[in-house]
């Protein structure tokens, strides 16, 4: 095997075992944190009125 293949295969296993949650995934995270935003928004809103 080249080592060019070799460092590939390494580059796709390492990829693949990569298991990083990203803060634009969907699920209770994410909904938390555009409630948290979204109650932010409106006090924000509430001191200005």
């Amino acid at each position: 095997m080249k080592t060019n293949a070799r460092f590939i295969k390494s580059i796709t296993k390492a990829a693949a075992e990569n298991d990083t949650v990203m803060p634009w995934a969907r699920g209770t995270r994410r909904a938390a944190f555009i409630a948290k935003r979204n109650a932010a928004e409106a006090a924000q809103q509430r001191k200005v009125a």
